[in-house]
């Protein structure tokens, strides 16, 4: 079919790869930081000009690098508003991130509907701090005068489609990326205008929400732009997981997510129900300590980075010589703790060594994120394999730990832009689709990524052993926080 783009637009930087378009095999690589600080925005990490997007766009697309692309797909950070007035312009800088100058907006949002259990009904998820309606409702209290001036709601994949196709008429988004604003339901597929209501205090105009395989349009050039999507669910379609599979990533949080066949409802808020970029759901669970639990460890110990706590973790056991680390150090989401306190239990003097708590850091961090698994599991989530992501996924502590924990195989792709990798897969899609070549419901078969693959093995029944203390003192700790 030839070749296609990719280019995700994450927070900090562009990245742009040019693919094969029959097998995904990568041809041509860009990059570009973002601007370090728009003038609109007075330093502010929570405001960004989008200018500052384009112009990174075209520095990570010079030197000739999309000579020949017959379409590019779109990948950006999620939870990003571009507000927009009636004539196209920015009402003011796009908010992005997890700002938390949202958090009373989100407390607010909650009660107006009535609780955790009616947004989760609504659309899915229940409103934090970072999510779109969640900006809608600080921007309404407090800058009211910019509020009343937005007419349009764009997320930064559809501003900047919109872009590339010179501004038309038509705005467009996909599932993916809508699924997360907190206004549209994975469940129904289709938006809720009176929460954006409840949100902004008026209604503005939505894009459109069109298929995985549709093409948003083409530029006069004739170059196909694809529908685009939000970082996390290009990340997984770049990475090819489907049905049995399941991500887990590990920054200073962690997230969870599953490829499922239908929206999950969950009154509860443990479950976020996104959309992913095929056409199938992509549940999400969160925890708060993921990394950050290592980072503090190898701190209190005095060890200069996380090797050297891997290391240390290694000439420990597991179960740690009976210690045990809640990892709560932030307060937690999964379970809903967001008030407590970390834990250390199990101490006794032959367990008092430095290896043993740095093996009971690893072993807390990774529990905590089974934890969150079988939230998704209880669920009826099929997962028959692991993904992980994150630097931290590359430690020999986490590799020796994690399948026996997880209680299933565990595969380490090698790193690579798998959001840029999952966009040029959608452009490769809209591509063959509108030739004729591709059916809008299978996309390209391109090459998985390349991975380690690590298997349980006979370390089964220890890691059951460990994850079954873990959660005896989660239970007598905080009894029935884990209500599954």
């Amino acid at each position: 079919m030839g070749i296609v783009a990719g280019l995700d637009s994450s927070p900090d930087f562009t990245r742009i790869v040019v693919c094969d378009a029959d097998t995904g095999a990568v041809l041509r690589q860009g990059y570009a930081p973002h601007p370090v600080e728009s003038p609109e925005s007075g330093g502010r990490p929570s405001d960004v000009d989008p200018q500052a997007w384009l112009l990174s766009l075209g520095e990570a697309a010079g030197g000739g690098l999309l000579e020949g692309v017959q379409a590019i797909g779109v990948s950006a950070q999620q939870n990003a508003v571009v507000p927009l007035d009636a004539q196209g312009n920015t009402v003011r800088p796009a908010l992005v991130g997890g700002d938390k100058r949202t958090q009373v907006a989100a407390a607010d949002l909650v009660d107006a509907l009535g609780g955790r259990e009616a947004w989760a009904q609504a659309v899915g998820c229940v409103p934090q701090a970072a999510q779109p309606v969640t900006k809608l409702r600080w921007l309404a209290r407090t800058e009211p005068e910019n509020a009343r001036r937005t007419a349009v709601l764009l997320q930064a994949h559809d501003w900047l489609v919109w872009q590339l196709l010179g501004r038309p008429v038509r705005r467009t988004t996909d599932r993916g990326g809508a699924s997360g604003t907190g206004y549209w339901s994975a469940a129904t597929g289709a938006y809720r205008p009176d929460l954006v209501e409840l949100a902004l205090g008026h209604q503005a105009m939505l894009p459109e929400v069109i298929g995985p395989a549709d093409a948003a349009g083409t530029t006069p050039e004739g170059l196909l732009i694809s529908v685009g999507t939000g970082e996390t669910m290009a990340a997984a379609f770049g990475l090819g997981i489907g049905l049995g599979d399941a991500v887990v990533s590990l920054g200073a949080s962690g997230s969870v997510m599953a490829v499922h066949p239908e929206a999950l409802v969950d009154g509860s808020g443990m479950i976020t129900a996104l959309a992913d970029a095929t056409g199938m759901h992509l549940p999400v669970v969160t925890t708060l300590n993921a990394v950050r639990t290592l980072r503090g460890t190898a701190e209190l110990l005095g060890l200069p980075d996380l090797e050297s706590l891997s290391d240390l973790a290694m000439k420990s056991t597991p179960g740690s010589h009976g210690l045990v680390l809640l990892p709560y150090l932030e307060g937690e989401r999964t379970p809903s703790l967001p008030h407590v306190a970390g834990t250390l239990a199990g101490l006794r003097r032959e367990s008092m060594k430095a290896e043993h708590l740095a093996r009971a850091a690893f072993e807390g961090m990774l529990c905590g994120l089974a934890d969150a698994l079988d939230v998704l599991r209880a669920r009826g989530v099929e997962v028959r394999r692991v993904f992980l992501l994150g630097p931290a996924a590359e430690l020999p502590a986490v590799q020796a730990a994690a399948p026996m924990l997880f209680g299933t195989q565990v595969v380490v792709p090698q790193p690579a832009d798998y959001a840029a990798i999952g966009a040029a897969r959608q452009a490769a899609w809209a591509l063959g689709a509108s030739q004729g070549t591709l059916d809008v419901r299978t996309p390209p078969a391109w090459q998985g990524a390349v991975a380690q693959v690590l298997e349980p093995g006979e370390e089964l029944a220890v890691g059951q052993a460990v994850r079954q203390q873990f959660v005896a003192v989660r239970e007598q700790t905080h009894p029935g926080a884990m209500r599954l």
